[in-house]
């Protein structure tokens, strides 16, 4: 059996207009009455996302001083994985299509994500990803559970899931980030990393992962090449 684990965000789910809406709001939160700040567009503010630049530099590069960035990176953190965001994501284009052809493939398809039960819900029923991903086939974090960091916690879910589904022959996994990359390279699985997600290609070398490919669609068609040559 050819097995495919899937990150949600950066394969499927595109977050970029969330994460965008957050900055905004943070920076109206924390900004003094008549104070200049530099707005950054979406285009300046996700590239130095992918950068993977701290929150608090992306609000002194907004014009906010100290004490505002530590307030910034706060609201951002207790703000960014709630409603009423969660509408602003959208789909990757063509990740559907992948999805369709994963699963007409017979590959047996599992997503495994850092979002928590009410994150990861909202994106399956506002999408019908439910189709493409059925219950057991779904990795994610506990309302409750308490992060660390994604590259520490990443691993665990992964080896959770690795001791509970049937063995598989072949297993592909696919993300956009170093903890995505973290994971597989632990665990000895082939990881793919995609540039359509919050890093760039020059922060996806620095964790080596075996290709780096444009998106989900494009990581499909080369899988499903590859294996029909084998």
């Amino acid at each position: 059996m050819l097995r495919l684990i899937t990150d949600l965000d950066g394969p499927i789910m595109d977050v970029s207009e969330r994460y965008y809406q957050v900055y905004q709001l943070c920076l109206r939160e924390t900004r003094y009455p008549d104070q200049v700040v530099t707005e950054l567009s979406k285009a300046e503010f996700w590239e130095l996302k992918r950068a993977h630049t701290p929150e608090k530099d992306i609000a002194l590069k907004s014009g906010l001083d100290e004490e505002q960035a530590h307030e910034f990176t706060k609201i951002r953190k207790r703000t960014v994985h709630t409603q009423p965001y969660f509408q602003y994501d959208t789909l990757v284009p063509g990740a559907l299509d992948a999805l369709a052809k994963v699963q007409q493939a017979g590959i047996d398809l599992v997503v495994m994500t850092m979002r928590r039960v009410q994150e990861l819900d909202y994106a399956v029923n506002q999408y019908n990803l439910g189709e493409f991903l059925p219950e057991n086939r779904r990795y994610y974090l506990s309302n409750d559970y308490v992060k660390t960091r994604d590259i520490e916690d990443k691993p665990l879910l992964m080896a959770r899931a690795l001791a509970e589904l049937p063995p598989a022959v072949n297993t592909w996994m696919v993300g956009d980030t170093e903890a995505d990359i973290t994971a597989a390279r632990k665990h000895g699985i082939k990881m793919i990393a995609v540039e359509s997600g919050i890093r760039d290609r020059t922060q996806l070398e620095l964790y080596q992962p075996d290709l780096i490919i444009k998106d989900l669609i494009t990581t499909v068609d080369m899988i499903l090449s590859e294996e029909t040559k084998v």
